[in-house]
């Protein structure tokens, strides 16, 4: 029962997660895509840090462990570098390629993996990212190398998240998540700021006609309080309860999601040749936590026994 309830959870999280393209593609016509990133996270580490004061155990032991400040600004960075180059690529292509094109970190990090943790390539990670390189192919227009602006930063925007569950993997372990997390929205915060102080117009975040505008609120309140607060609470504690090759699938759901909504919201729509990438794309998400390797020997030890 509790594992079922785990998966409806985690399911919902990738709706909420789903949704968030179109809705920070709405709002960037309004905010700068960094302005907008460190007001988001800004929100969401208050929410996240007051629900920590009332309910987290040991706190001043937690703060004064400097190696989690440093793997929680570590990791703050990586998705600093997610968030940003996602909302930027927003701004010059659509949310159905870009809820795709995100994906893509599930395939990736397998990749990753074999460089950084020096981990074997698996027959299911090899078919993944073939299948995923394929779909990314079409979906772009299967013109070679010829994506547009918004598609590559959002390719950089799934390295970038994929870097980010990889050295999670590494910094996790035997860290208080609930700080860790706490952190690295504080961080993605704080880059975010230095980046649009630096680069951006960002004096429209400070007029009260633009943050009062519909859409820039109903962006605010579902990414900091739903799509980033709650739901990295609901990830940490339902993960508990399922395995993460099902989180792992569940998760795979969020572009599928993300394209609906942008079907029901925005109107758009995607060719043949985008439709049978988003599928292979898809399919190489979910081919990455099959376990061919075993079904393979399991057959062979079967072929074996009965001759």
């Amino acid at each position: 029962m509790k594992r079922k309830i785990a998966d409806s959870g985690l399911l919902l999280v990738a709706l909420v997660w789903g949704t968030t393209f179109v809705i920070v593609q709405k709002a960037v016509a309004f905010l700068p895509p960094f302005a907008f990133n460190s007001i988001r996270f800004f929100l969401a580490a208050i929410i996240l840090g007051g629900w920590i004061v009332f309910a987290a155990p040991d706190k001043k032991q937690f703060l004064k462990r400097k190696r989690i400040w440093h793997k929680g600004i570590s990791l703050g960075f990586w998705l600093y570098l997610g968030y940003g180059f996602q909302t930027v690529g927003l701004i010059y292509t659509t949310s159905s390629k870009t809820a795709f094109i995100t994906g893509l970190s599930v395939v990736v990090v397998p990749l990753m993996a074999v460089f950084l943790l020096k981990q074997r390539l698996t027959l299911s990670s090899a078919i993944s990212v073939i299948m995923a390189v394929a779909g990314l192919y079409l979906l772009t227009g299967g013109s070679g190398l010829a994506m547009n602006k918004g598609d590559f930063f959002v390719l950089l925007c799934a390295f970038s998240f994929g870097m980010h569950i990889v050295m999670t993997a590494k910094f996790a372990s035997g860290a208080p998540v609930l700080w860790l997390t706490l952190i690295q929205l504080a961080t993605v915060s704080f880059l975010s700021l230095i980046t649009s102080l630096s680069i951006e117009n960002w004096k429209p975040a400070f007029k009260w006609d633009i943050m009062l505008q519909k859409e820039v609120i109903t962006a605010l309140v579902v990414t900091a309080i739903f799509a980033t607060a709650l739901a990295f609470l609901a990830q940490t504690y339902f993960q508990g309860y399922t395995t993460p090759a099902r989180v792992a699938l569940i998760f795979a759901l969020e572009p599928v999601f993300g394209a609906l909504t942008a079907y029901v919201w925005a109107n758009e729509t995607l060719g043949a040749k985008g439709i049978t990438g988003c599928i292979l794309i898809l399919a190489g998400m979910i081919a990455a936590e099959f376990p061919f390797a075993k079904i393979l020997k399991k057959r062979k030890t079967k072929e074996w026994v009965n001759s």
